[in-house]
């Protein structure tokens, strides 16, 4: 009787963070997502990129795999910007990184974020690090962060993301 308590506590949280995780399934409507840019201090808004690829990563300068990826998103973005491609990379660190986070955002074309100047809340709770999620041109959760691997790979983006591009392209070509 004594362990029950914990138990129901454990058990209440998951059933919580499942149905969080549930209403971000992939094929249905992406959650409105809206922060300020570093760069410039003006709003980066989710749902005002239909039309377009949008890839949201939340990383940290502490975090290795993070700093690992973000050369990769660097020259994707680069490579497929002119096909429609956006990247918001949101960084989770603490506010007494911010100045290490310019600093590092400075190496990057792609829009970078601060969580405290950003509402994430809608993608629920983050528990690791990396965590992208990818949009497609309707505003649909094409990958769900929080499910599969955590790490981003260029085959992972050769094969979710660039057949979003592509199919775009074609559906415009005569």
């Amino acid at each position: 009787m004594r362990y029950r308590a914990p138990s129901l506590f454990l058990a209440l949280l998951l059933a919580l963070t499942a149905g969080r995780a549930q209403t971000l399934a992939v094929g249905s409507p992406a959650p409105e997502l809206q922060a300020t840019r570093l760069a410039d201090g003006t709003r980066f808004q989710l749902s005002a990129l239909r039309g377009k690829v949008v890839i949201v990563n939340l990383w940290a300068t502490w975090c290795v795999p993070c700093r690992e990826e973000m050369p990769l998103l660097q020259s994707y973005y680069l490579a497929h910007h002119e096909q429609g491609l956006e990247v918001l990379a949101i960084s989770m660190d603490s506010a007494r990184d911010l100045g290490k986070v310019r600093q590092i955002a400075q190496q990057f074309s792609f829009d970078v974020a601060f969580k405290d100047d950003a509402d994430i809340k809608a993608l629920g709770r983050v528990w690791r690090l990396p965590t992208t999620f990818v949009v497609d041109r309707d505003g649909v959760l094409r990958k769900n962060g929080h499910v599969g691997d955590a790490e981003l790979s260029a085959s992972e983006l050769d094969t979710v993301v660039t057949p979003l591009l592509l199919r775009a392209a074609n559906a415009r070509s005569p």
